[in-house]
């Protein structure tokens, strides 16, 4: 899997979604890229925010045990697969806002760096280590720019 946490590799996904306008149509689901933006913003407002309230013990515990595997490996998302209910962008966005606060996600994330990542606390799943981290990242931004043909 190609590691967000490197400056090229991070320079060839923000290139991917500076490519995409605002009447950019999905492949597959029913986001519009507005919305596709927003979602993918979730899993940095996590990171970086107080916007999400943590769950509560047991709802980690199962994240961990039935869902952690399939964000943090490197096997592909499918396509219109199920969507945690914090991801859900139902609303209309503005297409510019959240293309940019998106690349300046990507582009925070990949200035603090692994070390940073490294053991960092998943609002999910608890600890991940740098690879998890990057594996979940990655993987959803590819799956979604993949989704709007980029």
């Amino acid at each position: 899997m190609k590691n967000i946490f490197n400056k090229e590799i991070t320079n060839e996904v923000v290139t991917k979604i500076e490519a995409l306008t605002a009447t950019t149509q999905p492949n597959w689901g029913k986001m519009n890229v507005s919305q596709m933006l927003a979602h993918c913003c979730v899993a940095y407002e996590m990171v970086y925010t107080d916007k999400h309230p943590k769950p509560n013990a047991l709802v980690r515990t199962m994240l961990k045990l039935f869902v952690k595997k399939a964000v943090v490996n490197e096997k592909p998302y499918s396509k219109n697969g199920r969507t945690a209910p914090q991801f859900i962008i139902a609303d209309t966005r503005d297409f510019e806002i959240e293309k940019k606060r998106l690349v300046d996600f990507i582009i925070k994330t990949q200035e603090l760096g692994e070390d940073y990542f490294e053991g960092k606390e998943s609002h999910s799943f608890g600890k991940l280590t740098a690879t998890e981290w990057n594996n979940s990242f990655y993987k959803h931004l590819d799956h979604h720019l993949t989704q709007f043909g980029v």
